[in-house]
């Protein structure tokens, strides 16, 4: 005679209650404006004034901002640019480290690249404005200190350059998310893997390829989202630096929505723009979640 029972579990509802203030800050400050911008993108929004219903408009007329798609040219170069030379090197480095013999002097460099992430990405942004300058800036006074002369430019301040100039804040990019997934990826594989490989005969560069890229390669996928999401919301630099100028060179959909609602006072396309900006980074995020299951099937 088989008895069965139901073993009820007790809800940690102190646990929740804690939560509850999390949850409470997340709908003020996250789902409320999301939301929000998502009805006011429907109306010929003035704050504080008479709004009127304008249905899909708004995005009508993002449909014929050439400025707007043009943007996305300039987020689609960055994105190859953060996934190919602000890979390579942090993942250049994270071997280098594991490639001391010593765990002493892999704590050392671990920490002296890694410490960079400590200072707010605006002091980043501003030494290097400061680097750029065409009259005092560091970059030009070396070239002419070395008679390079005729290299020395408006970095910021030239077409040509400028897009340039901004993905290469930060260089050489090791202080930096990738790294420390690399690391961390690299720290988990198990020494008896390693130990096989010598055992058999296995060089260095066949070991990268045969163990440590397979051992990295959910790391990469995760680190594959992040970078879209991240490019999709990029702007923060751009809008220091140069305000999407000279000419839109720098312009990205971002700094375009800044545009639309504080210089051309169009609050209700620049919802718009902020409700499809929204619409893509969650597309992506669901794309990542069904492949990460349909990989773990």
């Amino acid at each position: 005679m088989v008895i069965s029972t139901k073993v009820r579990r007790r809800l940690p509802w102190g646990v929740y209650l804690v939560l509850l203030p999390t949850f409470a800050l997340l709908a003020a400050f996250a789902y409320y404006p999301a939301l929000n911008g998502m009805v006011h993108s429907l109306f010929e929004w003035r704050p504080g004034f008479e709004s009127p219903f304008v249905g899909f408009e708004n995005y009508l007329t993002m449909l014929g901002d050439d400025l707007w798609w043009a943007s996305f040219r300039n987020i689609g170069i960055i994105f190859v640019w953060a996934v190919t030379l602000m890979w390579v090197l942090p993942l250049l480095a994270a071997e280098l480290v594991m490639s001391l013999s010593s765990e002493r002097l892999r704590f050392v460099f671990r920490t002296l690249l890694i410490l960079p992430l400590a200072f707010p990405a605006v002091v980043n942004v501003l030494l290097w404005q400061f680097m750029y300058d065409p009259r005092d800036g560091v970059i030009n006074s070396l070239l002419r200190a070395v008679g390079l002369d005729g290299l020395a430019g408006n970095w910021i301040g030239d077409p040509d350059t400028a897009l340039v100039a901004l993905m290469t804040i930060g260089f050489p990019w090791v202080a930096s998310l990738p790294f420390l997934v690399f690391l961390s990826a690299l720290q988990n594989v198990p020494a008896e893997i390693y130990q096989a490989a010598e055992v058999d005969g296995a060089g260095r560069l066949r070991r990268f390829w045969s163990i440590d890229l397979p051992m990295m390669f959910r790391d990469v996928k995760l680190l594959f989202v992040l970078a879209v999401i991240s490019v999709l919301q990029y702007g923060m630099q751009a809008h220091i630096m140069t305000k999407g100028g000279p000419d839109n060179a720098t312009q990205v959909p971002v700094l375009r929505m800044l545009d639309a609602a504080f210089l051309d006072t169009s609050w209700g396309y620049a919802a718009t723009l902020g409700t499809v900006l929204f619409a893509l980074t969650l597309a992506v995020s669901l794309v990542a979640l069904a492949l990460g299951r349909k990989a773990q099937a």
